[in-house]
């Protein structure tokens, strides 16, 4: 039984939106996506949000979610114009200061869901291969690569039934992004996606979709950066952002997903979802860390769907004051001989809540499957609040499964020893904080970012009094 919570009056606004908006939206003038966009506005309208009674959304605040009835954030721009026409300097040094260091390679950048081509950067072309905005390429002429791609694989390997989240997304989405590999390919340098969201005075959401498709036996290395702009202070408005990742990784083929999410902690809400689909021998690395919004959702489902596939799955979660961050991983091993691995780490101060959920599903006849899992957690607060379930649901007999969870304060003997070589307690913190954390951080498989973690993110948090701000 599919619980849900529909919220009529909600459910209407983005009826009315929906049929006002979908004449206009990318791809309105194909023969296959309007259809797709009214199923899966349909598929919204019948599962509405999830409830807090279903057992995988009980610990998530849904309602500080669906509370509002959200304006769309691209809305406020012309149709003929782009965002950052008129951006202040101020701004666009922000953006400047979010791009991966150490590298050339391609950055797309989106400001409240939509591509701003005179912020982005080409990078180093592959034959064959396509780097840029969804709705661009939506609208390319028919029968053109760029046009079939998305036919064939967008909306196509979301989870069944989807959450109403991501039928949402899938209804309304206005841009976002397109990799595609063609076979035997590799792009030399990492591709960033920046999603960077404004907060003004009415609650607004932003739908960014990505597709990424790798063929047979080619390569590609994705970072996803979340960001707010400096205007998301306390008193303004909170922006929704309900994001929706598909990746096809093709026989023999890598992809390495990374993502960093570091928006407003008071006004950002973050919702996404992230499907993989892998073929035989192909090799998924998924790389997430959270140190943002007020309330951080991550759904990430893996289904191993060829002999021989491996599935990596580390992340780091980091928060603070009130913030929610919530992890639900889920691999699920469909054939012989699969390999998988899970690390995900957290660190909770003041009255901050995390929950990860990670489930490993071994079908009967997945023989030969390998799959381990591991949450750990650091409190750093008395009234910060853990909740993990590492799960295992195996249904084959010869396999090697295993999963743990841990839940713990500062090393008290660590720290004394650190105290007693005559480090202060603050800065003793912060090295048994960073020791912890840093398992994660240096396996940040792409150049570039292992720098901006360690730096923008962890350092940051650190410096700021994170580790001994109690509370």
């Amino acid at each position: 039984m599919t619980i849900t919570h529909t919220t009529d009056g909600i459910i209407d606004h983005y009826r009315s939106a929906f049929s006002a908006r979908a004449p206009h939206l990318p791809g309105a003038g194909t023969d296959w996506l309007p259809q797709r966009r009214r199923e899966a506005f349909d598929r919204f309208s019948r599962l509405g949000f999830p409830s807090p009674d279903r057992e995988d959304w009980k610990y998530t605040p849904i309602d500080a979610l669906t509370e509002h009835s959200y304006r769309f954030a691209d809305e406020q721009f012309a149709d003929d114009g782009h965002p950052g026409d008129s951006l202040p300097e101020r701004h666009r040094n922000t953006i400047e200061a979010l791009y991966l260091p150490d590298t050339d390679g391609y950055c797309l950048v989106f400001i409240d869901g939509r591509h701003i081509p005179e912020l982005s950067r080409a990078g180093k072309p592959a034959a064959g291969a396509v780097v840029g905005s969804l709705a661009e390429n939506l609208a390319a002429p028919t029968g053109t690569p760029a046009a079939r791609i998305p036919d064939r694989y967008l909306d196509r390997h979301l989870p069944t039934p989807v959450s109403g989240f991501a039928a949402l997304n899938s209804a309304l989405f206005t841009d976002g992004a397109l990799i595609y590999l063609p076979a035997g390919t590799t792009l030399p340098e990492p591709v960033q996606l920046l999603f960077v969201s404004t907060h003004g005075e009415e609650p607004a959401i932003s739908l960014p979709r990505i597709l990424i498709v790798a063929e047979p036996g080619s390569a590609v290395d994705v970072v996803e950066s979340f960001a707010s702009l400096d205007d998301a202070i306390a008193g303004n408005a909170p922006h929704l952002t309900n994001a929706v990742t598909e990746i096809a990784v093709g026989a023999n083929a890598r992809v390495r997903h990374c993502k960093l999410q570091t928006e407003a902690e008071q006004t950002a809400l973050h919702v996404a979802t992230v499907r993989v689909h892998q073929a035989e021998d192909s090799r998924f690395l998924s790389h997430s860390v959270s140190a943002g919004a007020r309330i951080a959702r991550n759904d990430i489902e893996a289904v191993i769907d060829g002999e021989g596939g491996e599935c990596t799955l580390d992340g780091l979660y980091l928060a603070g004051g009130r913030q929610h961050v919530d992890y639900h991983t889920r691999i699920e091993h469909a054939k012989p001989n699969g390999t998988s691995q899970e690390r995900y780490k957290g660190i909770l101060t003041g009255k901050a809540h995390g929950v990860f959920n990670g489930e490993v599903y071994v079908h009967p006849h997945a023989q030969h499957t390998d799959a381990k899992q591991r949450n750990e957690n650091l409190l750093l607060s008395k009234n910060a609040q853990v909740d993990t379930k590492p799960q295992l649901d195996i249904f084959a007999d010869d396999v090697q499964c295993a999963h743990g969870a841990t839940v713990g304060q500062m090393d008290e003997n660590m720290l004394f020893y650190l105290r007693s070589r005559g480090i202060a307690v603050d800065e003793a913190e912060k090295l048994l904080t960073y020791g912890f954390a840093g398992e994660i951080v240096h396996r940040a498989p792409v150049p570039g970012l292992e720098t901006k973690l360690t730096h923008d993110v962890l350092t940051r948090a650190l410096d700021s009094g994170f580790a001994g701000s109690g509370g």
